[in-house]
């Protein structure tokens, strides 16, 4: 995840306009010019930051700016009043459109080049497994003879696709119709624009961090209210009140499949609970960007993990899974809620994901682009695990393909945390798993945080098994 003040590499221009010019007496510029794109100075935390203006609004009769700080984490844009804006510094207009490029002309040579086949997704991943199956893990780093070659540097965890390889608008909407994934086509406008200023849940105070497609007539409120059992929302704090007194909901509206003294998780099936798996999905896309297909929730099933206390189970986090997934995703979206980030939560989901493809018998990997962080969750858990593995059960020699089915992981999951660990290693034209002191010592600190581990021998639970009209969309 990028910080909130993480930079991106501005040009030379735009890097000397985050300084801000001293104010001059008289003002450079008139309300009614600014417009959309158009960049100006506003104050925020007793400083003067610059900022894109996105949008304008009038509330309650007085004008507000939609405004996206530059070189600053997305999720800091927000309504501001026109009082803030500097009209004593100058406003940047923005750059006018590029003309569109000719085409030119394809060689012979770039022509025989691009009918080249290239190795589908499926194709690499059996060949990254053909090759590691025979790498052998040893602390002492013995090699064992093998001629392949992996192209570790092109490894595309992340899922994302190259600009040849990308889908057309229409392409992916049918491709989300039909492939059942949970990424939404976000080239929409108002997407960009953050709806609400802040959320109760239950008893938090949530600030959002992206645009949610609740109703309108709730975004006038400012502030949207969501009961923490049933999801339900409201612009009112009396509609509320009177809400909770009434409702009787305890838990997720699933089976309990896991317990212990720490969390519990539910399945929730998206075709027998759509309201409150849609409650679900509508209450997450305020905190990821690129997520969600709300409304056609039965192709899902959704494990939820709670926190109990003496008035019910309480959501934490979740994630949802494809009933029926083609590409072998485990995880089609998954989100801890803010309050409760940083306290390991995080972690827990992915485990439970790669429990129940233990259980099923198959390897899983998360459905990608991941989120920022989701990745970083990810690798984390991704490293955590390998370590603990080949430290604790002292591996002298074993394959990757063997790690894979201890840990239910991808080859190419694998392959990529061993690299960014340093502990994969090419020699002699085979790749070795070497234990590094580094990674000794991350395990030794590991072991002393004693974060919570959830035991598999508390989860009651069996692979769900569907009819194909079961699995169909529900419009």
């Amino acid at each position: 995840m990028a910080s909130d003040n993480e930079h991106h590499g501005p040009d030379p221009e735009e890097a000397l306009r985050l300084i801000p010019p001293d104010p001059v007496k008289e003002e450079l510029f008139k309300p009614e010019e600014i417009i959309p794109k158009c960049k100006v100075y506003v104050h925020k935390d007793d400083e003067y930051r610059l900022a894109e203006i996105l949008a304008l609004q009038m509330k309650k009769g007085k004008p507000f700016h939609y405004v996206h700080y530059v070189e600053f984490n997305k999720r800091l844009d927000e309504w501001i009043p026109e009082q803030k804006i500097d009209f004593h510094r100058p406003m940047f207009l923005p750059k006018p459109p590029e003309p569109p490029k000719k085409e030119h002309h394809h060689t012979k040579k770039q022509t025989k080049k691009k009918s080249t086949k290239k190795m589908t997704k499926k194709e690499k991943e059996l060949a990254a497994a053909s090759v590691a199956a025979s790498s052998t893990a040893t602390p002492s780093g013995t090699p064992a003879p093998d001629d392949h070659h992996v192209d570790l540097d092109n490894l595309n965890v992340q899922g994302i696709r190259k600009e040849e390889d990308k889908l057309t608008r229409e392409q992916e909407i049918e491709k989300l119709r039909t492939g059942g994934s949970m990424a939404q086509v976000a080239n929409n406008q108002l997407a960009s624009i953050r709806n609400f200023s802040k959320v109760i849940i239950g008893n938090h105070e949530v600030e959002p961090w992206y645009f949610s497609p609740y109703p309108l007539e709730l975004t006038e409120e400012d502030c949207l209210y969501i009961c923490d059992f049933s999801l339900s929302y409201f612009g009112s704090r009396k509609q509320f009140e009177r809400f909770r007194a009434k409702c009787t909901l305890k838990h997720p509206p699933g089976n309990e499949i896991y317990r212990d003294d720490y969390v519990s998780f539910f399945e929730i099936d998206g075709r027998k609970q759509r309201t409150w798996c849609r409650n679900l999905c509508l209450l997450s896309k305020l905190f990821l960007d690129h997520k969600t297909l709300y409304y056609d929730v039965d192709p899902f099933l959704f494990y939820c993990m709670t926190r109990r206390d003496e008035h019910g189970h309480h959501l934490v986090g979740y994630f949802s899974k494809e009933k029926e997934s083609a590409d072998g995703y485990n995880v089609a979206c998954i989100l801890t809620l803010p309050q409760h980030q940083r306290h390991g939560y995080g972690k827990l989901l992915i485990q439970f994901s790669y429990e129940l493809s233990k259980k099923e018998g198959k390897l899983g990997s998360p459905e990608k682009p991941l989120s920022d962080l989701g990745l970083l969750s990810y690798r984390a858990y991704w490293a955590e695990t390998l370590t603990k593995l080949l430290v604790e059960n002292k591996l002298t020699e074993t394959s990757i393909e063997e790690i894979s089915h201890m840990t239910s992981m991808t080859t190419t999951d694998i392959l990529h945390t061993l690299q960014t660990m340093n502990m994969l290693k090419y020699y002699k034209g085979q790749h070795i798993i070497c234990l590094t002191d580094q990674a000794v010592e991350n395990y030794k600190r590991m072991l002393q945080k004693k974060k919570h581990v959830l035991d598999p021998a508390k989860l009651i639970w069996k692979p769900p098994v569907f009819t194909a009209s079961q699995l169909r969309f529900g419009w």
